[in-house]
């Protein structure tokens, strides 16, 4: 192609730096749809594990008897553990991606998540095999991990990979939107199943239904994933010769940079998110002693909104670009998460309910545009790996930790604020990368890291 020309003599293909027309769509759909649907697995297996009943069941099936209280802990110790696998899954699966395709190990990943949520279900307690139980347990949360490293980086690449450059931040958002609609499928059959059944039956037998629930969707995932193609974007660079043979190396040689803003911008998306999902459940039980139904009536009410508006602010983004609604969230956290936790302090539903919806309102003004962003820091030759890479140590660090981290805290001090300032802590740190990285709204995510795009401040990749 001549860059001088600005005409590709080959037939457009959404996501290949070109307008996608009418015979395009379906392709993007489908795309859209496959790469949603791993999120939504993965998030289904979070909203069933940090479910307010499901993490004390879990801290007292799989571990020796306590008198201390910490079975809900010991259950967050458990998520966080998951996390420690995920960079090793992000540097092997990623860059994989990048020399094999993206198709090929999106197709390993969903049915790895899917199968460990599943055998999670079949798993004896502490009372039948004693601390073989405990022991096999971190061992699925740790495949788990590894599996879901390389996840999340490819379905965000497979879809700002097909999708046309003015509407990559509208088809992007669905990535996200299979977040929440997990989240609320995993954490909504734990209510209906708890609602259900005696408190000895949940205890005994009932916790298991959600686990074994994830296989039938994973199996589904993974068909839908075998219909489609690779990418465009990948397609053409294999015709053009440009694949490269250790995408590892040149990822970490020359992409450091970006890399390492990626990273600090996932600090705030993080331990927004799994403070949100994951921790405030049992944080309304366990520290503001509200009862389990109301709580995941909160919790499902909050999501479904976020869930409602997530595409339009997509969209939004399509138009205004990424920044702005990165920058807002950044600065409202900042700004209101001290008021939003203050709110909860009041202990009445209504109160609880506002202060989520603002955390959970700041938090969608991110999630909505991730999809769309983070693979727009990367050239296709490494966009896999690097945005892999660098999502996963951000993750295993920040995201997995949170929950964990935060509930200690709150013990060790005895202040219920302590997720409000570290929400704070980290928006302060990701207003710096926010404002450093280019607006790739309207660059086509071929032209990335080629001098037709905008580089981030002292990137030094290649082009």
């Amino acid at each position: 192609m001549n860059a001088d020309s600005g005409a590709d003599p080959r037939p457009a293909q959404a996501g290949a730096g070109t307008e996608a027309g009418e015979a395009d769509l379906p392709a993007v759909h489908k795309a859209v749809v496959a790469s949603a649907m791993g999120n939504c697995i993965e998030w289904f297996d979070f909203g069933v594990f940090s479910a307010g009943v499901m993490t004390s069941i879990i801290g007292t099936v799989f571990f020796p008897p306590d008198e201390s209280g910490s079975a809900t802990l010991r259950s967050f110790a458990l998520i966080a553990a998951a996390f420690l696998a995920r960079p090793f899954g992000g540097l092997f699966f990623g860059p994989m991606g990048d020399r094999l395709g993206r198709k090929k190990v999106l197709a390993v990943t969903i049915l790895l998540m899917s199968g460990s949520t599943f055998v999670i279900g079949i798993l004896p307690g502490y009372g039948t095999i004693g601390v073989a139980a405990p022991l096999l347990l971190l061992a699925v949360r740790l495949t788990q991990g590894f599996s879901t490293g390389g996840e999340y980086g490819g379905a965000a690449t497979m879809i700002a990979e097909y999708a046309p450059t003015n509407r990559r931040g509208f088809f992007g958002s669905f990535l996200e939107l299979g977040t929440l609609t997990g989240y609320i499928m995993g954490a909504g059959l734990v209510l209906l199943v708890d609602l259900a059944l005696s408190d000895d039956q949940m205890h005994g037998w009932g916790w298991r239904i959600p686990f074994l629930i994830a296989l039938p969707l994973g199996l589904v995932g993974l068909y839908v994933r075998t219909r489609i193609e690779d990418t465009p974007s990948f397609q053409h660079m294999e015709e053009r010769g440009e694949k490269l043979r250790s995408p590892l190396k040149e990822t970490l040689e020359h992409h450091w940079r970006p890399i390492l803003m990626l990273i600090g911008i996932v600090v705030l998306l993080n331990v927004a998110d799994y403070t949100l999902l994951t921790f405030m459940p049992s944080y309304l039980v366990d520290f503001l002693h509200m009862d389990d139904v109301t709580a995941q009536l909160i919790t499902i009410g909050v999501e479904a909104a976020m869930i409602v508006v997530i595409v339009p602010l997509g969209a939004l983004s399509d138009r205004i670009g990424r920044k702005p609604l990165l920058a807002t969230a950044a600065v409202g956290y900042i700004v209101l998460a001290w008021p939003a936790f203050a709110l909860m302090q009041t202990n009445h539903p209504a109160g609880v309910a506002a202060g989520y919806a603002i955390i959970g309102g700041l938090l969608v003004l991110i999630l909505a545009v991730i999809g769309a962003t983070f693979p727009a820091m990367f050239p296709t030759r490494v966009r896999y790996g690097a945005f892999a890479i660098g999502y996963n140590v951000s993750t295993s660090l920040f995201g997995g930790t949170a929950a964990v981290l935060v509930g200690s805290l709150i013990k060790a001090t005895g202040s219920n604020y302590v997720p409000a300032y570290y929400l704070i802590l980290v928006a302060v740190v990701a207003l710096v990368p926010i404002v450093m990285i280019p607006e790739t709204a309207r660059v086509p995510i071929d032209k990335i890291g080629t001098k037709e795009a905008p580089e981030p401040a002292g990137s030094g990749a290649r082009s």
